[in-house]
């Protein structure tokens, strides 16, 4: 079925993310031998307030988040040689298909809040990657 599968986790977000990462794992499993990547954007630093912080704090930002991904992983029940992690800095949905069309992916697993008004009016994550992705989207809700 799929070769490919990118997840996309938001790593202050479990109950989000949780349920696409189990999606993601069960998608590998009934694949045979799927790779899985996870992807986590970190928003960049506002110019205005360059001067207010350190000069590696992107360096330390992506260490952190690295070893949070790392942690992540260990937790997957799945083989770890076939269990990547990234992490991209910039606006979410370019950054995730930007990763999916570079890393090849043939599945992306998005998590998504249930939808509010603020989401119809201001739009969604999920949604943009649905109608921009080059391939498959699988988009989970949250548990109820």
């Amino acid at each position: 079925m799929y070769k490919k599968i990118l997840v996309a986790v938001d790593i202050s977000e479990a109950e989000v993310t949780q349920p696409a990462l189990a999606a993601a794992v069960a998608q590998a499993k009934a694949s045979e031998g799927a790779e899985l990547r996870l992807v986590n954007v970190q928003p960049l630093v506002p110019t205005a307030f360059i001067d207010y912080i350190p000069p590696n704090f992107d360096d330390e930002m992506r260490e952190a988040t690295e070893k949070d991904l790392e942690a992540l992983r260990n937790k997957i029940s799945y083989p770890l040689e076939r269990v990547s992690s990234i992490v991209r800095f910039g606006a979410v949905y370019p950054e995730v298909l930007a990763e999916a069309d570079e890393w090849g992916a043939d599945l992306i697993v998005v998590g998504s809040h249930r939808p509010t008004m603020a989401t119809y009016l201001l739009g969604s994550n999920a949604k943009t990657i649905v109608r921009h992705a080059k391939c498959s989207v699988l988009v989970v809700r949250e548990e109820a």
